[in-house]
């Protein structure tokens, strides 16, 4: 069977009021405690599948997970198994799952790449879970006389490595899981709850927190953009289609937002976040009139996030990365820490707002709702996207015209306010850098469309052409921030003047190689 649930954290300075909630008259408590199982190298997990036998309660119960049809869905598979036989297996330290039960179930498919016989040789428990789980369900009566049901699950405890109980985590979440009824009702009750009591979420399972706790990790690595798990067909209607995309820029959202929600300061999960808000912003204004469910509030929300979010790995990055290095050229020390202290709204506090949470929660939704009935369901994407394409094309040429009006000294000027956000940046320079971003993820997006497999290698080197202009321009763009960060900086701390002078002198250098890849793209034919 599939499961459809929302998992959250939840802030400390929310947990009273939540728990207020979770226990009431009607919740029950059980206490859960359940051994994982994995390869000593984690082939399932890195599979994205979860293996594990759970007491709950009275009963042993062996469950797999794997993934589902949609971003909150999972498959899995439960099978009760005898008390006795578990109780016997445990007293021999033998307890192991069983998997020939999985032959010919809907589950079978998420295990075809294992040979079942040589898996169940090689498994090993890796962790168990210690868990207090308050259940309680969350109903309502629809229009049609059927009724709405949520399972609202709240869990805290701790996972405990399987061959050294000193190493332990602490789980502490909220799950919402659709028992029954219409989609809708479990978003519009998640959101409720969100708002109340600043729930985030997260995509983090507590297999995956178990596979952290054995490797020594606080959180999994950052999360790239992956187009191999965008899952469209030449048949693909506009409404489809974009919520296809949707999806694929979410894949790499949820995981990096989890990380940093969950306590991440690390510089690739901001970057790769911040990426990923960029693709996702990308789509909804190229593709706004693929789909009539689009929320026009979406928009400035991802905006205002993604520029605080660059607000902080700015400066940020010239602290870890930009600073070492100049000061291995015989650069003076420059304390940017303080600056980096200093920043009001730091990534979490970023992911943590209301706004941002709702339309994750909102695009999530807009993913797994039916495309079939939007009244564009008859209009193929295929239709639409080379009209799309060719319109962000021809702004590219004409923003490049402009551009090569503007010198390379133009862009340094100490009148020139610092601006970590490229979209608000009038230079030609920084306006051809956004379009030509824009056209590289649409073009991404719509090649498994449009290219014919006689064209592929034409498609790749167009798309090889744009993604080398489009690097240029942003090395550019990245040396010119840092050298009004630098320049900035100069004011209050002398040692700063040669960072200045460091990157006056690169931007200096930039504008031919900039020009011969921006050539090469202009003289490229397109693939569409």
């Amino acid at each position: 069977m599939q499961e459809i649930e929302l998992k959250f954290l939840v802030p400390e300075s929310r947990l009273k009021g939540l728990m207020r909630q979770t226990h009431v008259k009607s919740s029950q408590v059980t206490q859960l405690a359940a051994h994982y199982y994995d390869t000593p190298d984690q082939q399932l997990a890195q599979a994205g599948i979860g293996l594990r036998i759970r007491k709950e309660g009275d009963t042993w119960v062996q469950t797999i997970k794997a993934s589902g049809d949609g971003i909150a869905a999972r498959l899995e598979h439960n099978a009760v198994l005898d008390n006795e036989q578990v109780q016997t297996m445990l007293d021999n330290n033998e307890l192991m799952p069983d998997l020939t039960i999985y032959k010919d179930t809907p589950i079978a498919a998420a295990l075809a790449d294992f040979k079942l016989k040589k898996l169940a040789k090689t498994l090993t428990r890796l962790y168990v879970t210690d868990v207090e789980r308050t259940t309680r369900l969350l109903t309502e009566s629809s229009e049609d006389e059927t009724d709405n049901c949520i399972e609202m699950a709240y869990d805290q405890g701790e996972i405990i490595h399987g061959t050294d109980d000193s190493l332990r985590k602490a789980l502490q979440e909220i799950e919402f899981e659709l028992v029954s009824g219409d989609l809708d009702f479990l978003f519009t009750t998640a959101k409720t709850w969100c708002k109340r009591y600043k729930l985030c979420l997260s995509t983090v399972t507590k297999a995956e927190n178990g596979g952290l706790l054995i490797n020594g990790q606080n959180h999994s690595p950052a999360v790239n953009a992956n187009l191999s798990q965008l899952q469209i067909d030449k048949d693909s209607s506009a409404p489809a289609f974009i919520r296809a995309v949707v999806h694929n820029c979410l894949l790499q959202i949820l995981p990096n937002s989890s990380a940093i929600v969950a306590g991440s300061i690390d510089d690739d999960h901001i970057l790769q976040l911040r990426i990923g808000v960029d693709r996702l912003r990308t789509v909804l204004k190229a593709f706004t009139d693929f789909s009539d469910e689009i929320n026009p509030e979406w928009l400035p929300i991802l905006k205002q996030t993604a520029n605080l979010l660059s607000d902080y790995y700015q400066l940020a990055y010239i602290n870890a990365q930009i600073e070492p290095e100049l000061q291995a050229c015989g650069a003076p020390a420059v304390d940017w820490i303080t600056d980096v202290e200093n920043i009001k709204i730091t990534p979490i506090n970023t992911l943590q707002a209301n706004d941002f949470q709702i339309t994750l929660l909102e695009l999530i939704a807009f993913t797994m709702s039916d495309p079939s009935i939007e009244p564009q369901t008859d209009q193929l994407a295929c239709d639409k996207l080379t009209k799309v394409l060719s319109k962000q094309y021809k702004k590219c040429l004409k923003t490049n015209k402009k551009a090569d009006e503007v010198s390379v000294a133009e862009l340094v000027s100490d009148d020139v306010e610092v601006s970590t956000d490229i979209a608000d940046n009038d230079q030609p320079e920084s306006e051809l850098l956004n379009q030509l971003r824009d056209l590289r993820y649409i073009s991404e997006f719509s090649t498994p469309l449009l290219s014919k497999k006689k064209a592929k290698k034409k498609t790749k080197c167009w798309l090889k052409r744009l993604t080398k202009a489009q690097k240029a321009l942003e090395q550019l763009n990245d040396d010119n921030q840092h050298q009004q960060f630098y320049e900035l900086k100069s004011k209050t701390d002398a040692n700063a003047l040669y960072g200045a002078g460091w990157f006056t002198a690169i931007l200096t250098d930039d504008q031919s190689h900039i020009d011969a890849r921006l050539a090469k793209f202009a003289d490229s034919s397109t693939f569409w």
